[in-house]
């Protein structure tokens, strides 16, 4: 039996009609997402396959980040620069064979400057070699639901079996603002690097352009276009856009700016519950209490068009009966939002402190009481 529990959020907010349009937006593909709530504001193409340039090197980061996390690298290990590296064609931090170089510096070099030869570089220390580095790059991504990508290379170099999509780079951006913080904190807003007496800006132009803007990627090949992954965070809120085959260096700034003030613009960041706190109290069968508290693990947010928050309903549902034993995190029910009548989201929920099995005439009472049911 399925009981269903219904609860009105209502919250401050202007009065305002329409589901706000995105801005028409010069690119192959594009993505404007809400990182609070996880939501996709608006989108074009987001599953069509496109060649990622540079972009690549998000991945690459990530599985570096993994490992110094993992303590299989640090920082300060020193890599031998190998010929293959030596030699990728591109854009360079121009390291050199006979002069070893740090992990910390081929990260600048492959965050900051986008250099091919330090993302073959790190994939060699990681993996052994790039080939090796590839196979766990196309692993991880197969972990992170990105079911529209394939890897050939650390570098982003052109292959003709090399691709992604808008909305897998947003999966990808997303577990590194998450999983990684404080390296994407600490890398991804530098502007400038400099190796080998050699200077090289951040090609992110918002950096300069837009201080709430604090990464991420830029990429380009002929084929690829002018690309961007851009990360805005503005009051606590961050957005997030992925524009793919723009013209130029120029349009991919003024596109991606774009639609981040377009989200910031039209869309409110609504907090339903915080992590832990009970959205209700369920009744438990056969437990050592009648009762559970049920809620959510994190912070819940529901982004909705600006002045739309007061029709935000949501509906809880929960499998009956609940019988105990019941684990703290347990999954016991779903709860439903709805804007104006319309689904707009399901989030679970858990119990939020454990049940024991009653004795043996706790159960057997409720399991006439069940019977009689």
């Amino acid at each position: 039996m399925v009981r269903a529990l219904l609860l009105a959020f209502l919250f401050c907010a202007q009065a305002h009609a329409a589901t706000p349009q995105p801005p028409a937006v010069l690119g192959k593909s594009w993505l404007l997402a809400d990182l609070s709530s996880g939501q996709i504001l608006a989108a074009e193409k987001p599953n069509e396959r496109f060649e990622p340039a540079s972009l690549t090197k998000l991945m690459t980061a990530y599985l570096v980040f993994a490992a110094l996390r993992d303590r299989k690298l640090s920082l300060e290990s020193r890599v031998n620069v190998s010929e293959r590296a030596w030699k990728a064609p591109g854009s360079r931090m121009f390291i050199e064979p006979r002069r070893p170089v740090t992990v910390e510096e081929l990260i600048r070099g492959v965050v900051v400057q986008s250099g091919n030869d330090a993302g073959i570089a790190l994939a060699e220390v990681v993996a052994g070699a790039e080939e090796a580095f590839v196979r766990v790059m196309n692993r991880e991504a197969e972990r992170l639901g990105m079911r529209g990508t394939r890897y050939m290379n650390a570098s982003g170099l052109p292959d003709p079996q090399h691709y992604t999509t808008a909305h897998d780079l947003y999966l990808l951006t997303t577990a590194l603002i998450r999983d990684f913080p404080a390296e994407y904190a600490q890398y991804y807003s530098q502007k400038e690097h400099r190796y080998n007496n050699i200077s090289q800006p951040n090609r992110n132009r918002l950096l300069w352009l837009d201080p709430s803007v604090d990464g991420v990627k830029t990429g380009h090949t002929e084929a690829a276009g002018y690309c961007l992954v851009a990360s805005s965070r503005r009051a606590g809120r961050r957005l997030l856009s992925v524009l793919l085959g723009s013209t130029s260096e120029s349009a991919r700034a003024r596109e991606s700016q774009k639609l981040l003030n377009w989200g910031f613009q039209f869309f409110d960041s609504v907090k339903l519950y915080g992590a832990g706190e009970a959205v209700k109290s369920l009744e438990v069968w056969k437990g050592t209490t009648d009762a559970v508290r049920v809620g959510v693990k994190g912070d819940l947010f529901v982004t909705v068009p600006k002045g739309e928050a007061d029709k935000l309903k949501a509906e809880l549902v929960s499998q009956q009966p609940l019988v105990a034993p019941l684990a703290s995190g347990q999954r016991v029910g779903t709860l439903r939002v709805s804007l104006e009548g319309k689904p707009y989201g399901e989030y679970p929920l858990v119990a939020l402190e454990q049940v024991g099995q009653a004795g043996l005439l706790g159960r057997a009472w409720d399991t006439l009481r069940l019977w009689a049911r």
